[in-house]
């Protein structure tokens, strides 16, 4: 760490309005480790009239988004935060895996035809909808091949998502009160995939620390019954990707790094206002409708996430064993209101969104390929 890095408060924020205790508290929990594991102070949650125009490293739940809030949270670079900065709001949503219907299809300001392009060959067939007009068109294209997957681009945890099989299904969709709404806000139609592998591949980049990861996450049930992130299993290096890659993996976690690789160096070239401190991306194998085999990079997490703890934890292991190749780090949400189990570190336990009950923790294993 540089001088001026030492010097700087870790500070968590809560970026949505209303945003539940458990984000809140999760935030707040990571903040505080990783001010620990840094020698650096921990400054509480972000508050204007304590924080404002200090050097701060900002532990933000969501990505930033425009210049005026980067300029008023003091943040001038991937250095400056645990997150990462979009010039516009779609950018970091799933909406960008996906290109338009048309050259006359409803299109946000900002937005790259180029990443679309670099990308086709790394993501599943589909297309971003953001107007009415365009969501019938589009479902008929994609759902010649087979059903589809209805996700709204501003939903996380898999929430919001359904699955359509035929045109009628999709008519009534369209025939919801608040289908104008969410067609305007942005829907991703996708391909749907069965038998589903989730991968997670991702890099952080804090202080003078790099390390890159793969993994595989999984869902679990919420206690309404509805199925949620469960939690991730990593693989951890310090270091690069290339890093990564000279370990032995299977050639589907292989397949999965490069995708995301391909994915990443996108953003970089088609969004030049973009940088990000932690870059993860998800990226599903499965079979089509054909039983065909198939491999895609569904988003991008420039911005806290599920697995965010399991990556503090991989970065507090390298620290205080230099020298270490890699480790195994999981990441664990349940909503079974359960004892905490031996060697868990816990990140939260209390009431959720939607749930009485919600108990995050993070395990560590060491790394014996």
């Amino acid at each position: 760490m540089t001088p001026t890095q030492r010097k700087k408060l870790v500070v968590a924020h809560s970026t949505r309005e209303g945003a539940p205790l458990h984000e809140v508290e999760t935030n707040r929990a990571l903040a505080r480790w990783l001010a620990q594991i840094l020698g650096l102070k921990f400054g509480g949650s972000y508050d204007t009239d304590l924080h404002a125009g200090r050097a701060l490293y900002l532990l933000p739940t969501q990505t930033l988004v425009g210049p005026a809030q980067a300029r008023a949270l003091n943040i001038k670079g991937p250095e400056d935060l645990w997150g990462g900065y979009v010039d516009h709001d779609f950018i970091c949503t799933k909406a960008i895996s996906h290109g338009l219907l048309g050259p006359e299809a409803k299109a946000p300001q900002g937005w790259s035809a180029l990443f679309c392009e670099r990308v086709r060959k790394v993501v599943l067939d589909g297309l971003s909808v953001f107007a009415l007009e365009d969501a019938r068109p589009a479902a008929t294209r994609l759902l010649y091949s087979g059903p589809i997957r209805l996700k709204p681009v501003h939903a996380c945890a898999g929430r919001g998502q359904e699955v359509i099989h035929s045109l009628d299904e999709f008519e009534a969709v369209l025939a919801r009160p608040d289908a104008a709404k969410l067609f305007n806000e942005g829907v991703v139609l996708e391909q749907d995939l069965h038998d589903v592998v989730t991968h997670s591949v991702g890099q952080s980049f804090i202080g003078d620390h790099v390390f890159s990861y793969c993994g595989e996450q999984y869902l679990t049930k919420d206690g309404q019954g509805e199925e949620v992130y469960g939690g991730s299993n990593l693989l951890v290096v310090p270091g690069d990707y290339d890093d990564l890659l000279q370990l032995e993996l299977p050639d589907d976690v292989r397949e999965a790094i490069e995708q995301a690789q391909v994915f990443d160096a996108a953003a970089d070239e088609a969004y030049p206002g973009f940088y990000a401190s932690r870059r993860n991306y998800d990226i599903a194998q499965g079979l089509d409708s054909n039983g065909q085999r198939r491999s895609g990079v569904l988003e991008q997490s420039w911005r806290m996430g599920g697995a965010s703890s399991a990556e503090v934890a991989a970065l507090q292991s390298f620290i205080n064993n230099p020298g270490l190749r890699a480790i195994h780090v999981s990441s664990v949400e349940t909503y079974v209101d359960q004892p905490l189990p031996a060697n868990a570190i816990e990140v939260y336990r209390g009431p959720a969104e939607n749930s009485e009950f919600l108990l995050k923790y993070v395990t560590v294993k060491a790394y014996d390929g």
